[in-house]
């Protein structure tokens, strides 16, 4: 299975592990594939940097080690193509579009804004990616 998490799940299970520590697991085992491209995985610095994780260089790059060698790189193309639901979020449109350029079975966010963007892609919670990849399917 391959899926485009967005920046708050990736945290959630890099950072504070907790309810997603199985994330880490799924990904490490490759019952999932992470799906990246440098807007997602720029993204995903930019937010670690914030001084309220009070991580260091190393710290952070200890964290990407945990993530980014599981990952599939695909790349947005530029302009990016047109989608029937528009995001009110720049931040939440690329991971929609890394998620259609590149045919990723799911995108995963956390974000209940992000439920909208079901009309235009397959959007399911961390849960809902747990339960299904537990049944197999």
């Amino acid at each position: 299975m391959r899926a485009v998490f967005d920046t708050n799940v990736v945290l959630s299970a890099l950072v504070f592990g907790g309810r997603l520590r199985w994330l880490r697991r799924a990904w490490g085992d490759g019952r999932v594939t992470p799906i990246v491209c440098r807007e997602t995985t720029a993204e995903s610095l930019r937010v670690l940097a914030y001084p309220k994780f009070r991580l260091d260089d190393v710290a952070r790059g200890l964290l990407l080690a945990d993530y980014l060698p599981f990952s599939e790189v695909a790349a947005l193309p530029s302009p990016w193509p047109d989608v029937a639901v528009a995001c009110r979020d720049r931040d939440d449109a690329m991971f929609l579009h890394l998620a259609i350029v590149s045919d990723a079975d799911f995108l995963v966010s956390g974000d209940t804004d992000r439920a909208v963007l079901s009309a235009a892609y397959r959007v399911v919670a961390p849960g809902s990616l747990r339960q299904r990849l537990e049944a197999g399917v």
